[in-house]
């Protein structure tokens, strides 16, 4: 295994017994000797957009929206992971920077959890891809290369197009098939050689 699983994305295997990891594909934030924090990045939350958080954060009057593009106003809510579901993340590209809120992934992707980079995205001052997020998946030190040995996820290269292009339904096959593989070849039994 790396060292590091940071700026790679882990695919849940059909062993996952954790249900709200089952079929999930997570893009790894950080990853270290401390522990790890990854977001999901195949499932949205139903029924929330992006004009709501504006509304939920005070940032924006209707009037604000009728200016926002069409895109931005119907952008989804992703399920990042089951911790400190009530707060919000935000992974991008790296165009966009704050020198006191931002992590730098690697070159190409960000992450930003501050109402500053929603504004600028309702301006369209903000990054030019973008993923919005509500919690998070974490790890404790060990705990990800004891769930790795023990079959429960594949670590894949990650491809900003699987992060901010690809139809998120079919995240999880696009991850797989970065590897070569589909769903029907996984098996749910592990092997040792």
């Amino acid at each position: 295994m790396q060292t590091t699983l940071t700026g790679q994305f882990l695919v849940a295997m059909p062993s996952m017994e954790d249900e709200r990891f089952s079929e999930t594909v997570i893009y790894m934030c950080a990853h270290g000797e401390d522990g790890a924090m990854g977001l999901v990045i195949n499932r949205e939350l139903p029924d929330l957009q992006f004009t709501d958080l504006m509304d939920q954060f005070e940032l924006g009057g209707r009037e604000d929206s009728i200016v926002m593009p069409r895109h931005v106003m119907n952008k989804t809510i992703h399920i990042g992971g089951p911790v400190e579901t009530n707060r919000g993340f935000v992974l991008h590209s790296s165009d966009y920077h704050t020198v006191d809120s931002s992590l730098r992934i690697n070159d190409e992707v960000s992450l930003t959890a501050t109402v500053d980079v929603l504004r600028a995205i309702a301006l369209g001052q903000g990054p030019q891809e973008s993923l919005l997020a509500m919690g998070y998946c974490s790890w404790s030190a060990g705990q990800l290369e004891g769930e790795i040995k023990a079959n429960g996820w594949l670590t894949v290269p990650a491809t900003l197009d699987l992060i901010f292009e690809a139809e998120v339904p079919s995240r999880y096959e696009a991850a797989l098939a970065e590897l070569g593989i589909n769903r029907a070849r996984l098996s749910p039994d592990m092997g040792h050689a």
